[in-house]
Formats: C-alpha cells, sequence, structure tokens
C-alpha cells in the first residue's frame, strides 16, 4: 500500500540564503542598505500598529510606485528568483528523495509555507517541484506591471492555516469554508503525523510546534556558515530547550548529508508505522 506523506519548506534561510527579496530585487529598487530598510518596515509596523509583513510589502510596492518601476510585476519577480542562492545540494535534492520515497511505496508531496515573495520563488531552479507554494503575493493592474495591493501577506502565525490546508488536501489559499469544515482525521488526505516541516528560526516556531504537537516532525536547519556567531547558536539552543524542533541540522541537502540521513530516516519510519 502506497502512503502520501509531505515535505514543508520555510523558504528564506531554510532552502534559500537570506531574505529572497535581497537578491536582485531590492538593489533594482535601489535598496543598498538592507539593515536600514529592515528598520523602517519595523518603524512603520510599530507606527502604523500593523503587521510587519504587510508593512514590509508596502514600503517594497510604494518604492516601486516612487520611481515608476516594474521591477515588482510578476515576471521580473521571477526574473530576479533566478538570482537567489541556494544552500549546498537543494538543486538535485527533490529528485533524489522522490526517488527514494518511491522505491519504499511513499508518494511525496513538497510544499512551501513562507513570507517570502510567491513569484520569487517560482522563478528559482526548483520552483516546479512544489504540489502548492503557499507565499506572500500582490494583486496586479490589468497589464500586470503595477502591485495594487498585497492579495496574500503571510506571517509566522498564520502558517499554520496552510498545514491545515495541507492536511485536508485543499490545494488554494481562498477556500475558508473547505479548510474549517469537519473532516475525520482517517479521511483527511495527508495525516500529520506523515509530515516533516523544515524551518530556520522564529518565524517557524507555530508551525514546528503544531506539526511535533500533531505527531509529525520537525527540522530546524541552519546556514553552515554562520555556525560559529552567538545569534545562531543562541537559536538553536532555544529551539531545543523549548522542544520545538525534533532534529537541528545545517542546511546542506547534498546525499548523505546529516539532512539527506534524518529525512530518509523519518520516511521509512512514517513507512513502517503505515505497515
Amino acid at each position: 500500500m502506497t502512503i502520501k506523506c509531505a515535505l514543508i519548506y520555510d523558504f528564506d534561510g531554510t532552502l534559500a540564503e537570506g531574505d529572497c527579496a535581497q537578491h536582485g530585487l531590492m538593489p533594482a529598487l535601489g535598496i543598498d542598505d538592507i539593515a536600514e530598510f529592515w528598520s523602517k518596515v519595523k518603524a512603520r509596523a510599530k507606527q502604523d500598529d500593523s503587521d510587519e509583513i504587510l508593512s514590509y510589502m508596502g514600503l517594497l510596492a510604494a518604492k516601486a510606485e516612487a520611481l515608476n518601476s516594474p521591477e515588482i510585476s510578476a515576471a521580473n519577480l521571477q526574473k530576479h528568483g533566478a538570482t537567489i542562492p541556494l544552500f549546498p545540494g537543494v538543486d538535485s535534492w527533490f529528485d533524489r528523495i522522490n526517488a527514494f520515497a518511491q522505491e519504499h511505496d511513499i508518494e511525496l508531496h513538497h510544499y512551501i509555507i513562507s513570507s517570502g515573495l510567491d513569484e520569487m520563488i517560482r522563478g528559482t531552479s526548483i520552483g516546479k517541484h512544489f504540489r502548492m507554494i503557499y507565499a506572500c503575493k500582490y494583486h496586479y493592474s490589468d497589464d500586470g506591471q503595477k502591485a495594487i495591493w498585497p492579495a496574500q501577506a503571510i506571517n509566522y502565525t498564520t502558517k499554520t492555516q496552510f498545514l491545515f490546508r495541507i492536511n485536508k488536501g485543499i490545494d488554494n489559499a481562498w477556500d475558508n469554508e473547505a479548510v474549517n469544515r469537519f473532516i475525520e482525521p482517517q479521511q483527511r488526505e495527508i495525516p500529520f503525523d506523515r509530515m516533516i516541516y523544515f524551518g530556520d528560526g522564529d518565524t517557524d516556531i507555530p508551525s514546528m510546534k503544531m506539526v511535533r504537537y500533531q505527531g509529525g516532525f520537525s527540522l530546524a536547519v541552519f546556514d553552515q556558515k554562520k555556525w560559529a556567531t552567538p545569534k545562531t547558536q543562541d537559536k538553536v539552543e532555544k529551539l531545543i530547550s523549548e522542544e520545538r524542533a525534533n532534529y537541528v541540522v545545517p542546511a546542506v541537502y547534498e546525499e548523505g548529508s546529516h539532512l539527506d540521513i534524518t529525512v530518509k530516516g523519518l520516511l521509512k519510519l512514517f513507512r513502517r508505522k503505515a505497515g
């Protein structure tokens, strides 16, 4: 009997280095001081008592509007997405882990739940591998060149609703009636206890906790280039001490890596439990 399992990923800092918008997009909009930009985002959110992700998307759109720039059109976001550096082994990860899953009678589905920009993620070399990408996106003018307003903004708590969409097999972000409809746990498409969530930090904590609480597994990944920094070590220590993640591994997706072996072991565990 084939079983369905899900690998669910954050994007920024999990599959890719840094925040996706800082690669290509921000320089194209003349945003050279990234730290200053994020300070403005936080200040705007505090000033308006608003969501930080909405403030970030709004400031990007305002910058493009002031420059009369098409850089946040869907086509240009995908173009910038192609410049995002991915962690080692990510390019070949999906084909390899899918082949492993198939060998063990597992139907494996991949999902993104991210506060990054949807079109940029789709523009990467791995964008084609995901059953669904749940990420931030804009509504556009009729010609597709001008961002009118945020169509979807995903922050650390709203991420959790998409876990239920995956659990129930709802492949969209708009059908709230379907996601709230009661379905017996055994009738849901992908049980929580056959999910693995990959994340790298604070914005992933609610999702990590939920997947773990529901019987699945959470992997906290970290950029090994930054391991020596106190900030990275403190973050990892906190994730372990507060029981957010089951495993903490370097963001290296190559064959035989710590992450690779851990995920394969968990998939075999899912298979064994299913009988």
